[in-house]
């Protein structure tokens, strides 16, 4: 439990997101215990015990699911062969491979906080550094124009009245940060945003902020914040109470998703017990005349292996 704990602060530290997976209750014959934990990392490697590699593969593709949600919730897996459901916060998922018993097991996704860029070192600077650690957010102040962007920084805000202000936009525009703000007037703003090459008015906000009526300089970096996370991607909307969550992921058992999902939504069939399963490195899988099977475990593997066309 504690290398588990250190292995988190570890994580926090390198700003790397994963889930954190407890087993809160476990019927016989599991091989789990309540207070097991494992951790989800975003490449689907699990580090801990949650159980056995059947309800290992379930746990890793709700732990990736969550890791695109940023929820948490509680995961209860049952060894009969059932649809997917979610009701109440608990989404149940039927694991036939299971040795028996049920586990529930609460899922928890860890986030690294939104990761703010600040130039310049004016009043509005200072503000949006204070703000900013009020809410949460992760805010680096830099005065150096050549100061570094990290790569998944979520904003870059250039507070600097007038120093430098060309090459940090330029510099934020060529990493591709999704909301670039600059604090300035109107036309100033125009201005400076029309000798940025090539000029791009529609990627930098200027003036930067909401109007909400602004005066102070922390009513200011309140404003910029505000768009900030107004300017963020809504999560999408979880399926209906009750219902079955679909994937187009997964059509056919081991089909993969299109090339152009991202790594942690692929998800394929298990030929062999029907269940989906997480589409990672560390996915058992089976290579034949071209295309690749994905498996919850090595026994749905060898078993599919030895006759395939028993599961065609």
């Amino acid at each position: 439990m504690h290398d588990l704990l250190s292995r988190t602060e570890e994580l926090r530290s390198g700003r790397t997101p994963y889930v954190l997976a407890t087993v809160v209750r476990a019927e016989r014959p599991t091989s789990a215990k309540a207070g097991d934990r494992a951790l989800v990392l975003p490449d689907g490697t699990l580090e801990g015990f949650v159980g056995g590699t059947c309800a290992e593969s379930t746990v890793r593709l709700q732990g990736l699911r969550l890791l695109e949600t940023g929820d948490s919730t509680l995961l209860r897996i049952t060894p009969t062969e059932s649809p997917e459901t979610t009701a109440q916060g608990v989404i149940t998922v039927g694991n036939p491979c299971l040795s028996g018993g049920t586990l529930d097991i609460f899922l928890e996704a860890v986030l690294p906080p939104v990761l703010v860029h600040v130039f310049g070192d004016a009043p509005i600077a200072r503000a949006l550094a204070r703000v900013g650690a009020a809410v949460g957010y992760d805010i680096t102040a830099a005065t150096d124009p050549a100061a570094s962007i990290a790569p998944d920084t979520t904003a870059v805000v250039v507070a600097s009245h007038g120093r430098d202000e060309e090459a940090v936009l330029a510099a934020a525009l060529r990493a591709g940060v999704p909301y670039i703000g600059l604090i300035a007037s109107r036309r100033r703003g125009a201005a400076v945003v029309a000798e940025l090459d090539p000029p791009d008015a529609t990627r930098v906000h200027t003036p930067a902020g909401l109007d909400i009526g602004a005066r102070t300089a922390p009513e200011v970096a309140l404003s910029v914040l505000a768009e900030i996370m107004s300017a963020r991607p809504a999560a999408e909307s979880p399926a209906a109470e009750g219902q079955a969550t679909e994937s187009p992921a997964a059509e056919r058992p081991g089909a993969a998703a299109p090339p152009e999902a991202p790594p942690a939504a692929r998800e394929a069939i298990d030929p062999v017990c029907g269940m989906r399963v997480a589409i990672a490195e560390v996915t058992p899988r089976h290579e034949r005349g071209g295309e690749t099977w994905f498996f919850c475990g090595p026994g749905c593997r060898d078993a599919f292996a030895a006759d395939p066309a028993a599961y065609s």
